[in-house]
C-alpha cells in the first residue's frame, strides 16, 4: 500500500466529509447560471443561453439531491447552520433558484414546469420566512448576533423578490386568477422592498459598531447589490402586468422606485469592487475558489439584466448600454467562477484517488 493511500482519505470518506459541510446557499450557483442565461437570451444569444438554462437546471436537480442527503446523513449538523447568523440565510438561496429557473423556463415557453416551480419556490418561502429568523432571532446557537450580521442577509430579500419576478411574468388562465396573481406579486415585492431596508441597517450597524475586516468582507455582500437590482426587474414586471385592483394601487409607487433602486445599485458597483481590490489586492487575501463566490456572478448578473430591462422599457439607450458591458463583466465572472469550481472538483478527486 503506498503512502499516499494510507494518508489520504477515500473517496467515499472524502464525499461524505463534503456533505456534511455543504454550504447553505450553494444554490447561488444556480442562480448565477441561470440569471446569465436570461441575459443572454435578452440579447439574442439564444443557444448559449438555452445552455446555461440546462445547467442552471440540473445543477438545481444535483443540489436538491445532496441536500435531502445531508438532512437524512447530517441532520444535527443542518439545524446548527439554521441557528447560525452568518450562514441560515444562504438556504434563501433555493427560492431564489427555483424562481430563477423558473423564469427562464417561461422564456422558452415550458410554462406549466415555470407554474410548478413557482408553486414550490413560494411554498419554501413561506416556510423559511417564518423558520428561519425563529432560529436566527429567537432559538439562537448562544452567540451575539450583531457582529455576526453579512451580506447573506440580503438573500432573503432577494428570494422575496425572486417570487415578484417569477409572478409577474405568469399569465393567469382565468381572470378570475388575476387579481390573486396581482396581490401575491405585490406583496412578494413589498416584502422583498422592506427587508432590504431592515437588512441593510443591520449590516450597517455591524460594520459602524464592530468594524470589517479584509476576510470579513466576503462575496455576499455583493448581494446588497443584486438585492436591488432584483427589485428593479420585479418593480418593471408588476408596472407591466396587467390592470387590477393590487397591481393599480402600487403601480406608481412601484414604477417609482424603479430608477431610484438602479441608481442606487450602479452606485454601489464601484464600491464593492474597490472593496474587493482592497480584499485582495492591498491585504492579499487569497483568492481562490469558495462556493460563496456564486453570490458575485449573480449581482452581476442580475444588475444586466435590471439595466437591460429598464433601458429598453424607459428607452434609455446610456442604461440598456450599462447593461450590454454588466452582461459582458457577467459572462467572464461565471467563466472564472465555473472553472474554480471544476479545478476543485478535480483536484478533489485527484487527491482521493493518490
Amino acid at each position: 500500500m503506498s503512502t499516499s493511500a494510507t494518508t489520504s482519505p477515500s473517496l467515499p470518506v472524502r464525499a461524505e466529509r463534503a456533505l456534511a459541510g455543504l454550504a447553505p446557499g450553494y444554490f447561488a450557483l444556480v442562480m448565477g447560471t441561470g440569471i446569465v442565461s436570461i441575459g443572454l437570451r435578452m440579447v439574442g444569444a439564444d443557444a448559449a443561453a438555452l445552455g446555461l438554462l440546462v445547467l442552471a437546471a440540473l445543477a438545481g436537480i444535483v443540489l436538491a439531491v445532496l441536500y435531502v442527503l445531508r438532512w437524512t446523513r447530517h441532520r444535527a449538523r443542518m439545524r446548527a447552520d439554521a441557528k447560525n447568523p452568518e450562514i441560515a440565510f444562504g438556504y434563501f438561496t433555493i427560492v431564489a433558484a427555483a424562481c430563477v429557473v423558473a423564469v427562464g423556463l417561461q422564456q422558452v415557453g415550458f410554462g406549466t414546469a415555470s407554474v410548478v416551480l413557482l408553486g414550490v419556490a413560494a411554498a419554501i418561502w413561506i416556510v423559511l420566512g417564518y423558520v428561519l429568523p425563529w432560529q436566527v432571532l429567537m432559538a439562537r446557537d448562544g452567540e451575539p448576533i450583531l457582529a455576526r450580521t453579512n451580506g447573506s442577509w440580503f438573500i432573503w430579500s432577494v428570494a422575496s423578490q425572486s417570487l415578484a419576478v417569477g409572478l409577474s411574468g405568469l399569465e393567469p388562465a382565468t381572470p378570475a386568477y388575476a387579481n390573486l396573481l396581482g396581490l401575491l406579486t405585490v406583496l412578494a415585492w413589498s416584502v422583498g422592498t422592506i427587508l432590504y431596508v431592515g437588512i441593510a441597517v443591520l449590516v450597517i450597524l455591524r460594520i459602524v459598531h464592530f468594524g470589517i475586516t479584509p476576510r470579513q468582507f466576503e462575496p455576499t455582500y455583493w448581494v446588497a447589490m443584486g438585492a436591488l437590482a432584483i427589485a428593479v426587474v420585479a418593480g418593471a414586471g408588476i408596472f407591466a402586468m396587467e390592470p387590477v385592483p393590487m397591481v393599480d394601487a402600487s403601480r406608481g409607487l412601484i414604477g417609482g422606485t424603479v430608477v431610484i433602486f438602479w441608481c442606487f445599485a450602479l452606485w454601489q458597483y464601484p464600491l464593492l469592487a474597490g472593496a474587493g481590490f482592497w480584499r485582495h489586492a492591498i491585504h492579499r487575501v487569497p483568492l481562490r475558489y469558495v462556493p460563496s463566490l456564486w453570490s458575485i456572478v449573480f449581482p452581476l448578473g442580475m444588475f444586466a439584466v435590471a439595466s437591460l430591462r429598464l433601458g429598453r422599457v424607459e428607452h434609455l439607450p446610456l442604461v440598456e448600454g450599462v447593461g450590454i458591458a454588466g452582461l459582458v463583466l457577467a459572462v467572464l465572472a461565471w467563466i472564472a467562477v465555473a472553472a474554480g469550481l471544476m479545478m476543485t472538483l478535480l483536484r478533489g478527486l485527484r487527491g482521493a484517488r493518490g
